[in-house]
């Protein structure tokens, strides 16, 4: 549920609320609702519902193949196992303060997150918010599994 004593909540569409307040089960709610606040504070943007993704804000990507395209610049999903946070300049460009995090898995550009309560938020922001930084200074043109700044 939005916390109605948040200044930001208003900015909230309506389908965002209703897809976080029918995630299933306490922890996995209250870290949506996290997620939500964190990356907030991160864009400084409301959210937007992709499917079953929040996003916020956007980047653009154009590889050396010629693909491109745009995508959320910061994202989480609430999973009935888990919360990802998309990670799409890749984990591995964050592997130094993943190690410090606390208890989570890692997939290319995902990191799994079971219970926020046991991880260190601060660092969490940090990557997010280097990750969006990195995904926003301009046209990206790495994919994830590439993980590391753009040249």
């Amino acid at each position: 549920m939005t916390d109605p004593t948040d200044p930001t909540a208003h900015d909230v569409p309506d389908d965002v609320r209703a897809f976080l307040d029918a995630v299933e089960g306490p922890t996995r709610r209250r870290d949506a609702q996290t997620l939500l606040a964190l990356m907030r504070r991160v864009t400084g943007l409301p959210p937007e519902l992709h499917g079953t993704i929040v996003g916020f804000g956007r980047y653009r990507y154009e590889y050396a193949s010629g693909r491109s395209g745009e995508a959320p610049a910061a994202a989480f999903a609430p999973r009935r196992a888990n919360s990802v946070v998309y990670l799409m300049d890749g984990t591995g460009a964050h592997a130094d303060d993943l190690a410090r995090l606390g208890p989570h898995r890692t997939g290319t550009g995902c990191l799994y997150l079971t219970n926020l309560a046991q991880v260190d938020l601060v660092v969490l922001e940090k990557v997010v918010a280097d990750a969006y930084a990195a995904l926003t200074a301009g046209t990206y043109g790495l994919r994830a599994r590439e993980g590391g700044a753009a040249g």
